[in-house]
């Protein structure tokens, strides 16, 4: 069982011209981008404040105490099985599902859960559950705590995703049981001890899934209104425009922008060689690449918010204000790694779970032609949606004079990352 080898194919597994894919691409974001200028004058979205309420009977059966008793019993009943077969279970990920669980049907899988019904992980999330046990029976209140710093944000989020993204990418033997609990152990004690001293308010901004959830349930058609915390259905793009502008944002989506490029790069066989013969060892190399490419996606980030700052005369906080333009990019770039990965491994994990596995290699639901289709569209519709909640803030805070001029930078970077990113699907 290949748990990490994410679907994204070498060059004669996609059988799809670069110039066309390039070119589809660089045209898609350049007609995107002018008629965005010439028909979408003024701001559109109204964040949180858009949707249509859901019927009461569907808001009532959502928000009711036997829904949500069962969502989290079975978050916590599928982190102790994992936890079983961890501390248990054969070692290797071919009679062992704890591995699978981890890597596809909660790390990817909890992208298109989160698309289709919100942040999910809020609701199954077992480290948030323990904890709200423990305060039960205490008589405690779980929002109860010290306030969390300001500054802090999600910084513990990034940091927490970089760390899980090491474990899966450049870690010796990631699907082995003991790096799986020499990660999940430290993890579940540091958020739980979080958890104790600042309240349940901690989950919110510190859990790496929790967060990551969140952010791609912005992109989800169905809502919460804060006023009157109604469930609504509402534009994707409401969602993502109101993504708090708060600290450690930026981190977060470079984070998971970079890691998913570094997934892509440490595929080719010259970072491959690269690697296993460099004089530093393979586990310190690889960790500078995966940092490295972090770095690079921020560094492209901030280049293009300086530029738009200077632009705009009067933008404050560029980093923050159009931090949730990279979202959907980030989407495009899950979606194009690893749609495979879940849809082939997803269901060989559950069938060793259930102890039905019949050792047939898996086979992916798509031609190659299909697969290298769906993965370049997914990688351009990821920034030409990000064009769009950039363009459409732009109008909003730029004056009129400016709101064109001070995309030119925004164009760039997702020219830039669509460069990056089809070079690496196709190379």
């Amino acid at each position: 069982m290949s748990v990490l080898a994410h679907g994204i194919g070498s060059r004669h597994d996609l059988p799809l011209s670069p110039f066309y894919a390039f070119a589809g691409a660089f045209a898609a974001l350049f007609v995107s981008f002018l008629a965005l200028g010439l028909l979408w004058p003024a701001s559109r979205f109204r964040g949180d404040r858009a949707g249509r309420p859901l019927p009461v009977p569907l808001q009532r059966l959502a928000d009711a105490r036997p829904t949500r008793i069962a969502a989290r019993a079975g978050g916590l009943a599928a982190a102790l099985f994992v936890l079983l077969h961890l501390l248990l279970g054969p070692d290797g990920p071919e009679r062992n599902p704890a591995a699978g669980a981890v890597y596809v049907l909660l790390w990817v899988g909890l992208v298109p859960a989160s698309l289709l019904l919100g942040p999910v992980w809020r609701l199954l999330n077992p480290l948030r559950t323990l904890h709200l046990l423990v305060c039960r029976a205490l008589a405690r209140d779980p929002a109860t705590g010290r306030p969390l710093p300001v500054r802090l944000g999600l910084w513990p989020a990034a940091a927490g995703l970089l760390a899980f993204t090491w474990l899966e990418l450049v870690a010796p033997d990631p699907a082995s049981s003991t790096a799986l609990l020499l990660f999940l152990v430290p993890y579940g004690a540091v958020h739980l001890a979080g958890a104790a001293r600042h309240g349940a308010r901690w989950f919110d901004h510190a859990d790496a899934f929790e967060v990551y959830s969140g952010l791609f349930a912005r992109l989800s058609p169905l809502g919460r209104r804060p006023a009157d915390r109604r469930l609504v259905l509402r534009s994707p793009f409401n969602g993502l425009d109101a993504t708090p502008q708060i600290p450690g944002l930026v981190a977060t989506v470079c984070v998971m922008l970079g890691s998913t490029a570094y997934d892509g790069f440490s595929d080719t066989p010259s970072w491959i060689t690269a690697v296993q013969t460099s004089p530093l060892g393979r586990t310190t190399a690889a960790t500078l690449g995966l940092l490295a490419a972090v770095a690079l996606v921020a560094t492209l980030y901030a280049l293009c918010a300086g530029v738009t700052r200077l632009i705009s005369g009067q933008l404050r906080r560029p980093l923050t204000v159009f931090a949730h333009s990279l979202v959907p990019i980030a989407l495009g770039y899950l979606v194009a790694h690893y749609f495979t990965l879940l849809v082939t491994e997803g269901p060989h994990t559950v069938m060793v779970a259930l102890g039905t596995d019949t050792s047939v290699p898996p086979e992916p639901p798509l031609a190659p032609g299909g697969i290298a289709t769906l993965q370049v569209a997914a990688i351009v519709v990821g920034h030409v949606l990000g064009v769009v909640a950039a363009h459409d803030r732009s109008v909003r805070l730029f004056p009129p004079a400016r709101a064109v001029a001070g995309q030119l930078p925004l164009l760039a970077l997702m020219i830039a990352y669509t460069i990056g990113g089809l070079t690496l699907l196709l190379a």
